[in-house]
């Protein structure tokens, strides 16, 4: 690359890293997932984070998904351009149907400690519907990999190297890209199969 006068655009660093962290203003859980991210059960284990991005006209766009850790499906979301407390209720509201659908197992949703996880509606939700809350430890991001590599992943495929784009702009861009990693992005670990496509294929092979 250096021969030909090559730089590589797609894979720098652009992007800060939005923290929603502000002590604790409310409960800390346990970590229950432990970095044991592997299950072979759908809506088993679900992991969530909150992400920032920059536009155009000095705006911000926070997306806020919730993720399968069974095939990495992202379930629900919310994209916003304020991070209120609604952008993580909103997708916690819809896992709750395709759980209460779908889930053979108890389900455990992880997150950091950022305060829109310790707040009481958080909690009192995941509560009211059985669900086990787990918390990655203060300051550090390997505790909740999973998400970490799909923001990375969806950073270098659709936003670093690419020209910035008004709140609009980003967020069709962004739901596009969601549907396509969702149905279209094939994964070797899951077997050259996108997400939906192995959850698809898993069910008819159990019925």
């Amino acid at each position: 690359m250096r021969q030909l006068g090559l730089q590589c655009l797609k894979f720098t660093n652009r992007s800060r890293r939005y923290n929603s962290y502000k002590g604790s203003v409310g409960k800390v859980a346990k970590n229950k997932i432990n970095r044991r991210f592997m299950t072979p059960h759908p809506l088993q284990k679900l992991v969530t984070d909150i992400i920032e991005f920059k536009c155009l006209n000095d705006e911000k766009l926070y997306l806020s998904p919730i993720m399968d850790l069974y095939n990495q499906e992202i379930i629900a979301w919310k994209i916003s351009n304020r991070p209120t407390l609604d952008i993580a209720i909103e997708p916690l509201k819809a896992a709750l149907s395709v759980i209460k659908n779908n889930a053979t197992y108890r389900t455990t949703l992880h997150s950091d400690q950022g305060w829109h996880y310790q707040h009481h509606k958080w909690v009192k939700t995941l509560k009211q519907h059985g669900i086990f809350q787990s918390m990655s430890r203060k300051g550090t991001c390997l505790d909740n990999a999973p998400m970490e590599n799909f923001f990375g992943i969806l950073k270098q495929e659709m936003y670093y190297g690419e020209k910035l784009l008004t709140y609009t702009e980003l967020k069709q861009r962004m739901e596009d890209y969601i549907y396509y990693y969702n149905h279209d992005r094939i994964k070797q670990k899951l077997s050259g199969l996108s997400p939906v496509e192995y959850r698809k294929q898993d069910t008819q092979l159990s019925a």
